[in-house]
């Protein structure tokens, strides 16, 4: 949750609103979430890489979920569309 925390320190508000927004929450659920120690939900941890590129990875949000299995068990499909 480290890099989620400095991920959102060095962004201003109105990147912090829409960033949060394109995962599906609000900043004050991401804020809240992160001072009270709580567990994300596996979709969010999954928006979250995706929003932010990587830069805060699923691993760093939820160690505790089979991260690998999951990504293996997209829909095949999914799995060629990043290849290409």
């Amino acid at each position: 949750m480290d890099k989620l925390r400095l991920l959102l320190n060095s962004m201003d508000a109105d990147t912090q609103r829409c960033f949060a927004e394109r995962c599906g929450t609000t900043i004050g659920y991401l804020r809240k979430a992160l001072s009270a120690g709580q567990r994300l939900g596996e979709s969010l941890c999954i928006n979250i890489d995706r929003e932010s590129r990587g830069a805060v990875c699923c691993e760093d949000l939820r160690d505790d979920v089979d991260w690998a299995h999951l990504r293996d068990t997209r829909p095949q499909h999914v799995q060629q569309q990043e290849v290409a």
